[in-house]
């Protein structure tokens, strides 16, 4: 699969107050992502994987080792904007991200800073907000909409930027359950069947099973690396790293160590279930 995100030895330190420490949030990572790949970055609070998501927009820069975007390094101060155009961010706070007053004039705010033409530019917002299920939308006033629709809308603006990846830094966080699975559902829309390379940052599990590959970080390092069904087989190992596995893993899990012998790559319910199912006939 063709490199479009590398990271090399990549350190990233938080500068302290006179006379303390700076603080070490990233401590060499070696990291390489394909194009259009799917790939989910977990790790508990302070693990490092929001500010590694940060790294690949060049909102942060390293303060040691190298980033490359598509072969363009991010310290380059004269490739940041084609680094922007090229790779967009979706934060936890929808709110954060919205700067107008109507719908289809926010998600138009980005392409017009890009210099895109006018004719395009509607192109591209009317094709985003369709694309995240908003369009019926596209007058209204954000304020007035759920934190799920919200949410919808900042992935539309980002998208009409025409982005190559799309980086989400655990964007369902302030979510409710169905506008969780909205957004979701979006996201693997976009890696499906548009072929954008996705980067999920979440805390949520069950969000993460569809993903071509799963990285959990811990303590500003990569701890463990591989598809989903490696990984969350890996059951104490996550807990180890202070953190859960699919709720139908951790059945499986528990199940086993009162003697059962069930595979713990049965995400869904339904795999589960004929699987328990089956050791008790």
């Amino acid at each position: 699969m063709e490199e479009l995100i590398k990271t090399e030895n990549l350190r990233f330190f938080y500068r302290g107050e006179e006379g303390e420490a700076p603080e070490m949030v990233l401590d060499g990572v070696d990291l390489e992502i394909g194009r259009g790949s799917f790939v989910a970055v977990l790790g508990h609070n302070g693990s490092g994987k929001s500010t590694l998501a940060k790294q690949f927009n060049a909102i942060l820069l390293p303060e040691g080792g190298k980033v490359w975007i598509d072969g363009m390094d991010t310290s380059d101060e004269a490739l940041m904007l084609e680094i922007r155009r090229r790779v967009g961010m979706v934060f936890q706070n929808p709110d954060n991200q919205i700067v107008s007053n109507v719908v289809e004039e926010d998600v138009a705010f980005a392409p017009e800073n890009l210099g895109v033409p006018p004719a395009e530019i509607r192109k591209r917002v009317d094709e985003a907000l369709k694309t995240v299920g908003m369009y019926e939308y596209r007058e209204h006033a954000p304020h007035r909409l759920s934190g799920g629709q919200k949410q919808r809308v900042a992935i539309a603006g980002a998208l009409a930027m025409g982005p190559e990846c799309m980086v989400f830094d655990e964007p369902t966080a302030m979510l409710d359950p169905q506008g969780r699975k909205d957004v979701i559902k979006i996201i693997e829309l976009l890696s499906r069947e548009y072929g954008v390379t996705v980067v999920l940052i979440t805390h949520h599990m069950e969000e993460t099973v569809n993903a071509d590959r799963i990285v959990v970080m811990k303590g500003g390092r990569i701890a463990l690396d591989g598809a989903p069904r490696e990984v969350f087989t890996k059951a104490e190992e996550m807990h180890a790293l202070g953190l859960s596995v699919p709720a139908t893993t951790e059945v499986m899990f528990e199940l086993n160590k009162c003697g059962f012998d069930l595979p713990l790559d049965a995400f869904s319910a339904e795999e589960c279930a004929a699987e328990i199912a089956k050791r008790l006939k």
